[in-house]
């Protein structure tokens, strides 16, 4: 069991990895933090996908 009420799950590091605009869709929604994702995403993928995972592990 977790504490803290994190909801992180493997499928959606998997996805960050793989698809990171869609992992941050389903972890947020759409919003400033899906925005930055596919900027980053479409400028170079490596920043894309540390964004999405910082995202999805509620780091930031």
């Amino acid at each position: 069991m977790r504490q803290g009420g994190s909801r992180t799950s493997i499928v959606e590091v998997i996805l960050a990895i793989l698809l990171p605009p869609l992992a941050v869709f389903l972890h947020d929604g759409i919003g400033t933090s899906f925005w930055i994702n596919i900027i980053l995403t479409l400028l170079f993928v490596l920043p894309g996908i540390i964004h999405a995972l910082l995202v999805v592990t509620d780091t930031i």
